[in-house]
């Protein structure tokens, strides 16, 4: 009889077992009445089901803790999300562990402090041994976990926004503590200080800490190696020139002046430093303008021929540069997005399209692990008008004409794509479904969807999910924008990008090279261009070695501030030598 009455509470988790499957999504409007049923905890069925690689739970103000045998029953579980609950103060019994956990989504609830027992896992032996993205946003958080490295020594991602911490733990910047950290994010917190240690994070690349109580920045930050985006904007510090520059300035420029002492920090030596440092940036830039007369530059000219080149048009050399602005409620939803013009593709020849396309699938599957890392969007640029706004809007306001769709509701293409999932579930007899249908989840339990809307105020995309067919790239595109965004990182968007347009330069250096017939069973065609093909193409008469263009887009605040701009200077960073990127 009870066995029934749980079956009844809980439908979900009887399908689930039956069909055996992988992800689990729970949500809704009903969940909070049946989770307070259950006395504030997840049912104990829950965990009977061990194929499960994907748990959520979201949306659910009666949820107060997991409850007992998590760790037990989910072995399997490689992602847990249980963000905009009630879970608090403290997770009793603990989380851990969970061996084969990667992604740990805790945002949006009531936690105040992680203690041993009652937080995320064991010290010894690591209880999330390969936790990979840790996010605790949104939380009460007066100190982290001090065991928290040892716990999850391979945190590559760690999301702290929007908690009350005063300081980080020492333990967090011990050598070797943290070697894969890459980004930290702890804005809009009470930290007074950071530690010199922080240096100690050998991989970070990206760190957060506006709006904050620092005074200081440690001059030892300048000496992480791989550190390309720093933010310490609202923060009142002490050096009021260095407080001018995180307002203002690249990262590079902040580290190098921090790198000589910075204001206070030997006034003389400073200066001295400053000056030589500017002579040499100078002499570099001498250095790096092309030699038009004699050999080397004729030398330099020839072999520019056989390689891909890539030419940043910065926004002060550009008349009519491309914004966007960014709306303050996306934190809460999508926050992190970057944007890029590229001018001069060749998409019209042969099947410069299709591989094109294929090419972003690629980097969905792989580089943006399914859009759950992040999402690529790409449009026409002729039919862009910005400036452009990214914000959020609720389901049932946000319209949208989808790729190969009438327009719809976000509300109602959510729905249809869920319903169209579970009849390919079922015809296909899978557990899991595929191509659109498996981003749904990640808008599961929110209020607002993230879009970006033009000056029209049309919205061209509606991501993780979709893009506008006002926009869409045709085989008559040459001129694109490009953007992509992410909930996790800003770094993964960074990343994402300087991929996409490296692969852009080698498909179209591909196209020009073998000047491929045009093709007339390509899908993507225009069914009527209307041109000949002397206008459509526009790469056709492009010598093989003009470099595509890529003109930075500004992401900025409300206020017009600065949020971020790209291809900055530490972006398009290319190792790889069949590469030129001319500045």
């Amino acid at each position: 009889m009870a066995a029934a009455a749980v079956s009844e509470a809980w439908p979900e988790l009887e399908v689930a077992e039956r069909e055996r499957r992988r992800e689990l999504l729970l949500t809704g409007p009903g969940l909070e009445e049946r989770v307070r049923a259950a006395g504030g905890r997840l049912p104990p069925r829950l965990f009977t089901l061990p194929l499960l690689h994907y748990l959520e739970v979201s949306g659910c103000g009666s949820l107060r803790e997991p409850g007992p045998g998590l760790a037990q029953g989910l072995p399997q579980l490689h992602s847990l999300v249980l963000r905009r609950n009630a879970l608090g103060p403290g997770l009793s019994p603990e989380l851990g562990p969970l061996p084969a956990l990667r992604v740990l989504d805790l945002s949006g609830n009531a936690l105040e402090t992680l203690p041993p027992g009652q937080g995320l896992g064991p010290a010894e032996p690591p209880g999330l041994p390969q936790l990979q993205s840790l996010n605790l946003s949104g939380n009460r958080l007066r100190e982290l976990p001090a065991d928290l490295a040892r716990c999850a020594p391979r945190l590559q991602t760690l999301n702290l926004t929007g908690n009350c911490l005063d300081a980080f733990p020492a333990a967090l910047f011990q050598p070797g503590a943290l070697p894969l950290l890459s980004e930290l994010a702890a804005a809009d917190n009470c930290l007074r200080e950071l530690s010199p240690d922080i240096v100690h994070l050998a991989s970070l690349k990206t760190l957060d800490l506006s709006n904050n109580q620092l005074s200081e920045i440690p001059a030892a930050l300048a000496d992480c190696p791989k550190l390309k985006e720093i933010h310490f904007e609202g923060n009142k510090l002490r050096d009021k020139r260095l407080e001018k520059m995180v307002h203002g300035c690249q990262t590079k420029s902040i580290l190098e002046y921090l790198r000589v002492g910075g204001r206070g920090y030997g006034k003389g030596r400073a200066k001295a430093e400053g000056a030589a440092d500017k002579e040499e940036s100078r002499k570099k830039k001498r250095e790096r303008k092309p030699k038009r007369e004699g050999g080397e530059g004729e030398e330099g000219e020839l072999e520019a021929v056989h390689r891909l080149l890539l030419r940043v048009l910065h926004v002060s050399e550009n008349p009519a540069p491309l914004v966007v602005r960014v709306h303050p409620e996306v934190r809460d939803v999508r926050p992190f997005i970057v944007g890029a013009v590229v001018r001069g593709m060749d998409l019209h020849a042969g099947n410069a399209l299709k591989r094109f396309l294929t090419a972003q699938t690629k980097l969905h599957e792989d580089l943006c692990e399914k859009r759950t890392a992040a999402t690529i969007a790409t449009h026409d640029l002729k039919a862009v008008r910005g400036p452009l706004l990214y914000g959020v809007r609720p389901p049932q306001d946000l319209k949208i004409i989808p790729l190969g769709r009438r327009e719809v509701k976000a509300k109602d293409l959510v729905r249809q794509l869920q319903l169209e999932a579970e009849e390919q579930r079922k015809q296909k007899k899978r557990q899991n479904v595929s191509g659109l249908h498996r981003y749904l989840h990640l808008l599961d339990g929110k209020e607002n969807y993230p879009c970006l809307v033009d000056a029209d105020g049309d919205v061209i995309s509606f991501p993780p999910i979709t893009n506008s067919e006002k926009t869409k790239i045709k085989k008559s595109t040459c001129d694109l924008f490009l953007e992509v965004t992410s909930a996790t990182s800003l770094q993964i968007c960074k990343d994402a990008m300087d991929a996409l347009i490296l692969k852009m330069a080698e498909l179209n250096k591909y196209t020009l090279d073998n000047k491929e017939e045009e093709s007339l069973s390509d899908p993507e065609a225009d069914p009527v261009s209307g041109l000949p093909n002397s206008q459509t193409n526009c790469s056709a008469e492009k010598d093989g070695a003009s470099p595509l263009v890529v003109e930075q887009v500004r992401v900025v605040y409300p206020d017009g501030s600065l949020r971020v701009v790209y291809p900055s200077k530490t972006d398009l960073d290319f190792t790889a030598a069949h590469i030129t990127v001319i500045r």
